[in-house]
């Protein structure tokens, strides 16, 4: 998904992982880690975390830096300019319980979105 946006900052390079199956207060987590890093310092401390949010947030990022140098940019210059997760819709599942009874479980499932700009 390699959306191209203008700003007045300048150029940022967007990616995306629309419905990620794990819920988006984990993933938040992670996302607000790496806001405003280098792009590269943030791939070194995704590595070395063990949340399986970073997984997906390290495969995004990847996919973002990707788009920015199919458009030519420098990138030693490349930053996190936007780290966000929004809740995406969620699976209803449900429990057996005692009696006969039986409790909804949620499934829910998030959006990384990723945008990386020159600095």
């Amino acid at each position: 998904m390699a959306d191209l946006e203008t700003n007045t900052v300048g150029t940022e390079w967007r990616a995306s992982h629309r419905y990620a199956r794990i819920s988006p207060r984990k993933a938040r987590l992670i996302a607000d880690m790496i806001r405003g890093m280098d792009c590269n310092a943030a791939l070194d401390l995704l590595r070395f975390q063990h949340q399986r949010a970073a997984m997906f947030t390290t495969a995004v990022l990847k996919s973002a830096m990707v788009n920015a140098d199919e458009q030519e940019a420098d990138m030693g210059r490349l930053v996190v300019s936007e780290s966000r997760v929004d809740g995406g819709p969620y699976m209803r599942r449900f429990r057996p319980k005692d009696r006969g009874r039986a409790h909804p479980i949620a499934k829910r499932t998030c959006h990384i979105i990723i945008k990386v700009a020159e600095k």
